[in-house]
């Protein structure tokens, strides 16, 4: 069970810091306004910009989803199939 608790937190710490990352970037109007939550303002996105949007949001739910994975699902079906070993036994 540890290594998945490690697996989860390491996707976890590795999609959050890059979600921290693009949204410092992109959500942060000034460095007196600093949110990582607040509004993109941008006019007129490049590609890049786009694919930095794109990103930031599919590292937030890579981070989200990569842990609940590891911490809930994989723990859950492992219990399941051993509970379902011993009621046939």
């Amino acid at each position: 069970m540890a290594d998945e608790f490690m697996k989860g937190f390491g996707i976890l710490m590795v999609g959050g810091l890059a979600w921290m990352t693009f949204a410092g970037w992109y959500r942060t109007p000034s460095f007196e306004g600093a949110q990582l939550t607040g509004e993109v303002t941008l006019e007129n996105p490049t590609l890049f910009d786009q694919i930095g949007l794109v990103m930031m949001d599919v590292f937030f739910w890579f981070a989200i989803i990569g842990a609940l994975t590891f911490w809930v699902v994989i723990p859950l079906v492992n219990e399941t199939r051993e509970y379902l070993d011993e009621r046939s036994a």
